[in-house]
């Protein structure tokens, strides 16, 4: 935190409807401002698709060094199908940020609105309020870019390390104990792997049990990945906090947010020891760019994710309240009647926020 006390956020807008997202999570974080004593300065700075189109660059140095002044970081959202690298890869500024941080919790909330419709029978009735937490530097993705392809063939390389899980099955238990002291009842922490088959999983998983027995109050339990996926689907209120390797998390966290409405409500946070990256887990749109048919209640949600992380950072009580606060506000809108575009209602970006921004 600076001299005067403000908060210092990088703002990176990003591509597609990034930047359209963006702008009414900045207004959120100014309407606390304006009702709490918390101070925010933000400096916005480039990365992504269009950037790297205009410059060759997606993640230059200046938006690095102001990442590492910051106190948190916003993100957008970023990437565009026509703007790629070389060896046709995508523009990811996003993973980029993830390894030279070493943000390996990526954090994926699942929970369900009120007045949100889910394809889960009875979800409505039971909820849905659990989190998937996605190691988020290694596992398969520590290949990117690393790959080795030849005529006959390609190979990816799949990595888990002792340092990195203990950390992550660390920062997993604390998350289950803090859900458990504001009055999750019944949860626990799973464990989601192949162990069954693959030796890494099963050095995984070892090193989940080695934890587990340094957190006794949290019920750790453990599942392999296609029974997790089959009763995520049937049974999706049973769950509390799960951990995983970062392709399955990738894979499981976008199954999650279809159960709560859609990536448009899926909030996400990346977080290492001491930096931490919030956006929503949303794509850049491109389809709807511009047209204001954005929802961005998922970017809403992770500033309200951010503020929590600041106060168990700075020891901010006043952020942790406010985060809670920007949440009850997306529940009362939804439940008052605003239904995005995306799951057949009529609230663009506008309306949304403004609804928001009304009940703060």
């Amino acid at each position: 935190m600076s001299a005067n006390n403000a908060l210092h956020i990088a703002v990176l807008g990003g591509d597609g409807i990034g930047p359209e997202v963006m702008a009414p999570a900045l207004e959120v974080l100014r309407k606390i401002e304006a009702a709490t004593g918390l101070r925010f300065r933000f400096t916005e700075a480039p990365a992504g698709a269009n950037h790297y189109r205009e410059t060759g660059v997606s993640l230059p140095e200046s938006t690095v060094r102001l990442c590492e002044e910051a106190d948190a970081i916003l993100l957008g959202a970023c990437g565009l199908p026509s703007v790629r690298y070389p060896d046709n890869t995508e523009i990811a500024p996003q993973i980029e940020l993830r390894f030279h941080f070493d943000l390996y919790a990526g954090v994926r909330p699942a929970r369900l609105i009120p007045g949100v419709p889910s394809p889960i029978v009875a979800a409505e009735q039971r909820g849905i309020d659990f989190v998937v937490i996605r190691e988020s530097t290694e596992g398969l993705f520590a290949s990117m870019g690393k790959g080795v392809v030849t005529e006959d063939e390609a190979r990816e390389t799949m990595l888990i390390t002792r340092r990195t899980s203990e950390r992550l099955f660390e920062f997993s238990f604390r998350l289950a104990e803090r859900r458990q002291a504001r009055g999750r009842v019944g949860g626990g922490l799973t464990c989601v792997d192949k162990a069954n088959v693959f030796k890494a999983f099963a050095f995984f998983r070892g090193i989940f049990d080695e934890t587990a027995k340094r957190h006794p109050d949290v019920r750790a339990d453990h599942l392999y990945v296609d029974a997790c996926s089959a009763l995520m689907v049937k049974r999706p209120w049973d769950f509390d906090v799960m951990v995983t390797e970062n392709m399955f998390g990738d894979i499981l966290s976008d199954l999650a947010a279809g159960l709560i409405g859609g990536m448009g409500m899926a909030p996400s946070a990346d977080i290492g020891d001491r930096y931490a990256v919030f956006q929503p887990c949303h794509g850049t749109a491109p389809d709807i760019m511009g047209q204001g048919k954005a929802n961005p209640t998922a970017m809403i949600l992770s500033v309200a994710m951010m503020l929590d992380w600041l106060a168990d950072k700075h020891g901010l009580e006043s952020a942790a309240e406010a985060g809670e606060r920007i949440e009850r506000a997306v529940d009362k809108a939804y439940a008052g009647g605003i239904k995005p575009i995306e799951i057949g209602g009529g609230n663009g970006t506008a309306d949304i926020a403004k609804a928001v921004l009304a009940l703060l």
